[in-house]
């Protein structure tokens, strides 16, 4: 399976922009390319409270519509992330779109400082089944949490997918954690970072690729860039056969496990 890194810069509350770069990198990928994955809310950015209102969108709004035309069009698939709208609430989400819609659908359950008070948290860590592979999705914050990656893990995942938007000085955090999170979970591991600036922060790039057993599989410098990786989706199986962690791990997680739709779980936040 090959999976694709597309490390971009992102412009806050400046949904068309940010669009027609996402538009752009699907429409330049490989034709072999299974996956795209993009940064943290790379369709509208960081919108402060006050704009959040207006650059807000449901998941068939008229921005996600425009990903899922393209990626139906490609027989591609992507994770994105945009400010999600629900019923009045907002919500910083990641959608796995593929050509047949939306695969799953994940809401921030850590928020960092600037996500308190524009966004509110999500309850559930999900999974779903996409081409016949378990996935889980992260954001940004979220992977600084060994219990994240580890309700996804024992929910069945074998592909945990990371949208990130992490600053300086936090790069070296997320570039560490990633490969934490791979290896004691016994799953591989793709994370891409925003990069350039917004605001007054610098995000750090340096997007990666993990194996199972904790290799770095391909990674990224700090400007905006791409990268595809080819897993080989037999490893989880292997880097299990002399040891198996959450087998034989004696402390079980809080919360609960619920079904949410076909092919879908939520280990459910107590």
């Amino acid at each position: 399976m090959k999976v694709q890194l597309a490390q971009i810069p992102c412009h806050d509350a400046h949904t068309q922009e940010n669009l027609e770069r996402v538009l752009s990198v699907i429409r330049a990928s490989d034709p072999d390319t299974d996956l795209i994955v993009f940064p943290e809310t790379c369709l509208m950015g960081f919108p402060t409270a006050q704009e959040l209102a207006q650059v807000a969108e449901p998941e068939d709004g008229p921005t996600i519509r425009a990903v899922r035309q393209l990626v139906t069009t490609r027989g591609i698939s992507v994770a994105v992330g945009f400010a999600e709208v629900d019923a009045g609430h907002y919500y910083n989400t990641t959608l796995l779109i593929g050509p047949d819609g939306i695969a799953l659908k994940y809401r921030k359950t850590h928020l960092w400082g600037t996500d308190v008070g524009v966004f509110e948290p999500g309850d559930y860590m999900v999974t779903g089944l996409w081409r016949g592979i378990r996935v889980g999705i992260m954001i940004c914050f979220d992977i600084e949490f060994p219990e994240t990656a580890r309700a996804l893990a024992a929910q069945g995942a074998e592909l945990l997918l990371v949208t990130n938007a992490n600053m300086d000085p936090f790069g070296p955090v997320h570039r560490a954690l990633i490969v934490a999170r791979a290896m004691e979970n016994q799953v591989f591991a793709v994370m891409t970072n925003r990069c350039g600036s917004g605001g007054d922060l610098v995000f750090a790039g340096e997007s990666a690729v993990v194996s199972p057993i904790g290799k770095v599989l391909g990674s990224l410098g700090r400007e905006e860039s791409s990268l595809t990786v080819t897993l080989e989706m037999a490893d989880v199986a292997k880097s299990r056969t002399d040891y198996h962690y959450l087998k034989q791990r004696r402390l079980p997680l809080a919360g609960s496990v619920v079904t949410l739709a076909a092919g879908q779980s939520g280990h459910r936040l107590s």
